[in-house]
Order: C-alpha cells, then structure tokens, then sequence
C-alpha cells in the first residue's frame, strides 16, 4: 500500500475509504474592488480566539450521537468536505503553497469527481470569502433557466404538474460551477487553474476505489440514471459499480483537462459546449449554445450582521440563507440570554424564531434581478424585535395567524454539499454546491462525462397550486428565462470578537440548511459547545409551512416533548436533519469537523 503524506493524527475520515484518500494526495494576485470586494478590519494575527471556555452539553439519554468526542486538529490548515479525496486535494494545493482560494476551486472540481451525487461541473452554487487582510466578497454561480424556459413548461395539456422538471433533460438550469469556480480562482487565487484543477484529473483518470458510502448512492441511482443513459461509468453494462470496485472516469478527466487548458471557455465553448448541447437535443431539453455562452456568476456583498458580538458573513439573494439565518438569529438575540439548551422553553423560542423568518423568506425573497428584495428591512434589529413580540411564551403560534396568505417554502435540493476551507494565513473559504436531488435530472452528459442538474425545480413551477411534493409556491419565484431560482444554501463565516476567523460552516439538506447552519453557531456562540458538540447535537427545524416543529428520533426528551404538544406544536419527527461540514479556531490551530450523520473527511496539517 502507498504511504500517505498526511500524518494519520490529522486525518479524520467517516466513513469514506483512506484509499480515496491516498489517490487524491498523489502567479496572479488578488485584486478587484468594489459592492462585492467589501473590506472590513483586517485579522490580528493567528492566534487563540477571544472566546469562553467551551461546555460540556448535557444531549437526551439514548441520543446516538453522544458528547465529548474529539475532532481533527491541525495547527495550519484544514479542510472539511464529504470526500475524503476531495479535502485531500485542498490540503495538496496548500501544501504547494497554495491560498485557500486556490484550495477551495481544487477541492470543487475533485468534489465533481468523487461525490458525483452533489458535487458537480453540471450544476451551481456559491462561495462567501474571507481574506486576512479584511476583504469580503461572495460570489453567485447558481444557475439560470433558459432562454427557451417558460412560466407554465412543466404543465400539461390539462393544467397539472408533470415530472419534467425534476427527471430529464427540461429540468436542467444553465450550469453556473465551472464559471463561478474559475472567477473565484482569477479574482482572490495565486495560482492557475492548470495546477489547482491536477488532483481532479487525476482521480478521475487513475480513478479511486468505492467504498459502501458511494456504492450505496450509486446503487440507489440506478434506475434513474440508466433510464436516461444505460452505460455510464457508475453503471457499466447498466450495473451499479459495488464497493471495493474502481470508479474511473476518461470522459470527465478529457472535460476537466479541457477547463484546465481554456479556463471556462473549456466547458461554456467549445467540444464540452457541444456535448451538452447535443445531449440537450436528444432528450428534448432547452439548454442551447447562446444559453451557455451568456452565463455569468454575480458578485455579491455579503450579508453582514451580528450575533452575541459576533459577527455573521453569509449568502445573499438569490440565495435565501444569509438573510433567513440573520432575521432568526435577530429575533432571538432580543432575549437577554437564551434558555438552556434542549429545554422545553429553547425549543419553543428557537423554533418560533425559525416559523417568522421563513414566512419572510417564502414571501419577499427571489432573484434580485427580477423581484425588490426588502434586504434591509428583513435583516434589521428593530424588525426582529417587532417579530420577536409576536412570540408567546406559553403557546405555540399558528402559521395562518401570523401570516394567512403565507406561501409554503419552495422545493429545496435534499442532496446539496457544502466545504469549509482554511489556511495558515487565516483566508477562508465557505462553498455550498448542488445538482439539486440527488445525482441532478438523471441525465449524464455522454462524451464529457458529467452530471446534470435538475435545479429549474426549484422555480415555482405553477405559482399558487401545491406542486407534486405538496408544496405552494409564490409568483416571486416563477420561472422567467434568465432567472436564478430561489436557493436555501447558506455558506457562512463567523469573525470572533478580535476579528479573526471564529467559524467556517455551511450544510445541505433543503431548507433545513438554514436551521441546521444557524444551531451549529448558536451552539458555539450562545451555548459555548466545541465544534464536535455543536456538530452533533440534536437539531429542530421549522418552515413555517407544512407547520410543524421538525425534531430527529431521539433528540429531545419525552417530557420535554410532552411538554412541547402541550403548548400546540405539531410535532414531526425525522431520523436526521442537515448534513454540515465546519471548522472552528481552536488553542493553537483549527478543529474540522465533517457531518457526524454521513460520510465525510477533514484533512489538514
């Protein structure tokens, strides 16, 4: 067996296989100001964070993730992800003397390679950034629906949602990852594509062994990919490939050697450009050669604001969790002092807080460039305490009471992943990407080797109908071509009280990214838990509507439950909520964390 360069005492991996692992480890400055290059007080010097003690939390007995465990520590760098494979090539290119900007893009295009069910080249996302010197920036790269897109497409003759934009070539967005991956790269990296993009070639030339994790997911895939395209690499012979197998991929390494050569020209121009485009004709999509060579990611400021002294960088429209995730965390910083975790009475705020942001968020939020968005309404004190005033403290309030006309939350990516990136200047970096479910529309592009996205899902597909999952969606969020649909994703960093980096964090899971994100930063902030605690804490979860208090199986105490009926929640329990990969600053270095609920690896030095 080949010997690691990663010291086994920084390397955490849960459950994905070290050979992944090992496989994967085998000059411009930054620059650009402006709206979405804000600069805030540079960082002191790396160092030991301004913050308490950390306690030990008291969970639910019989909750199957208990306290106490230790996390990956590293004195210089780190970085979380679901692949193993794909941390390891962040830490490869830091090693080399790459930034973590650099790392973040090498990290994203090995996602593409070994987490082929979320991480992508075929679908979009967003990234918040960091630098030591105070810049802040976030960059957009969701996609957009076509030209040829339409209010009502996914109708049929009769008026009734068809299964078009969930399976199959017309539930595809124009993808946004490679171009906003590349111009992250070009305006805060040092080094070029050519060399942050060597770790994914190489996995997906040399390939990387399955483990049961991945196996798993491929097999669960079957019939909807091999429905589409019966031989692609994870099903030869129509087949799903069986842990212990090798995954290679030569369609994709040709696609990413090509963006490595050509930048994003490689993939929106050119043969990548014309194997998508083809693909689109023969299952009659809409994606065409104008619509590729049109896109552009967005910069964005950042959503800025405070917590407990804290201070919160996340995603703005068109993305919803930045905002969703500082209107609940100002509404419950106007209690002097929150009650202790996982009583009847944390609950009961901390859900109620959640139920009165995502009215707001299911309401006023959109795509910027088509719908006024009330940013600085929603994101204001003097509102979340007005809201915070509807809050009663014996009872549960209903959703029709606070809002009669409120619209329930659009359909969300269940299969979204997020990283976290570090290095030892203090720079960070917080990506969330997506394919939307779980390996996209089904729809493998033949000749280029990669996944598409189903994302024009999450458009309102009828507006004011429930579409088939149930769901209302609002006019806001129609589809109209050249749009960017709603997201939840909610990349976040958090600066400790001296400005430094206190947190990197960010989840998948739907809207439950946002509640999930935001629970691991009360748990650090408000309830003084280490990053593992935080990470493995029972979490709740409410949209608004369906309205219900989401809670997991076993995560809160049965008179502590009893206790929550009583006051009127409609209780609905799940086996897990949220996966979230993070990192927090730690005594001498960095702490990682990757989802304690799933697979996953943080890998530093």
């Amino acid at each position: 067996m080949m010997s690691s360069p990663f010291p086994r005492s920084i390397l955490q991996v849960a459950p994905r296989v070290v050979l992944s692992l090992l496989l994967a480890a085998c000059s411009r400055g930054p620059g650009g100001t402006g709206a979405s290059d804000v600069r805030l007080p540079p960082a002191g010097p790396p160092g030991d964070p301004a913050i308490p003690a950390r306690v030990a939390p008291v969970f639910p007995a019989g909750w199957r993730l208990p306290a106490g465990q230790p996390a990956t520590f590293a004195p210089q760098v780190m970085a979380v992800s679901n692949s193993p494979a794909a941390s390891a090539a962040a830490t490869e290119i830091m090693r080399a003397g790459g930034n973590a900007v650099d790392a973040a893009v090498a990290l994203g295009f090995a996602l593409a390679v070994t987490w082929p069910e979320a991480g992508n080249i075929g679908g979009g996302g967003y990234s918040v950034v960091r630098l030591a010197d105070g810049r802040v920036a976030a960059i957009d790269y969701r996609e957009i629906a076509p030209l040829a897109a339409t209010r009502d497409m996914y109708l049929d003759a009769n008026g009734k949602l068809t299964d078009k934009s969930v399976y199959g070539h017309l539930a595809s967005g124009v993808p946004g990852a490679v171009a906003g991956l590349s111009a992250l790269l070009e305006r805060y990296g040092t080094m070029p594509l050519s060399r942050v993009m060597q770790p994914a070639i190489r996995l997906a030339r040399e390939g990387f062994v399955v483990d049961t994790a991945l196996a798993g997911s491929i097999a669960r895939a079957r019939g909807m990919v091999t429905r589409f395209q019966r031989s692609t690499p994870y099903f030869p012979n129509g087949q799903p490939l069986a842990a212990g197998a090798r995954l290679v991929q030569p369609d994709l390494a040709r696609t990413l050697e090509a963006i490595a050569q050509y930048g994003a020209a490689g993939f929106y121009k050119g043969w990548v450009a014309d194997s998508l485009v083809a693909e689109m004709r023969r299952g009659e999509g809409i994606i065409t050669h104008e619509d590729l060579s049109r896109y552009t990611p967005v910069w964005r400021a950042p959503i800025r604001t405070n917590f407990r002294e804290y201070t919160l960088l996340s995603m703005p429209p068109s993305s919803s969790g930045g905002v969703t995730t500082a209107e609940s965390l100002n509404i419950l910083e106007q209690y002097p002092a929150l009650p202790s975790y996982g009583s009847t009475r944390w609950f009961h705020l901390v859900g109620s807080a959640y139920q009165r942001a995502f009215i707001d968020r299911n309401a006023k939020l959109a795509d910027p460039a088509f719908v006024p968005v009330p940013l600085a309404q929603l994101t204001s004190k003097t509102y979340a305490r007005q809201l915070q005033g509807t809050i009663s403290e014996t009872r549960a309030t209903p959703t029709r009471e606070l809002e009669p006309r409120m619209q329930a939350l659009p359909r969300e990516p269940e299969h979204t992943t997020h990283y976290s990136v570090v290095d030892a200047q203090g720079n960070a970096v917080a990506t969330t990407t997506t394919l939307n479910n779980s390996w996209g529309s089904g729809v493998w592009v033949r000749g280029a080797g990669f996944m598409l996205n189903d994302e024009m899902d999450d458009f309102a597909a009828q507006p004011g109908t429930p579409n088939m999952f149930g769901l209302v969606q609002g006019e806001q969020n129609a589809i109209q071509p050249g749009k960017r649909m709603l997201s939840a994703m909610s990349p976040t960093i958090v600066l400790d009280r001296d400005n430094q980096v206190l947190l990197v964090v960010g989840a998948a899971g739907g809207p439950t990214i946002i509640t999930g994100t935001s629970q691991v930063i009360l748990n650090v902030i408000q309830h003084r838990m280490t990053l593992m605690d935080a990470m493995r804490a029972p979490r709740i979860h409410h949209q608004a509507l369906p309205d219900s208090l989401t809670f997991e199986a076993g995560g809160i105490a049965p008179p502590v439950l009893d206790s929550l009926r009583s006051m009127g929640h409609a209780m609905r329990q799940l086996r897990a909520l949220v996966n979230v990969n993070a990192i927090m600053r730690v005594k001498g270095g960095w702490e990682g964390v990757p989802e304690p609920r799933r697979s996953g690896g943080a890998v530093g030095y």
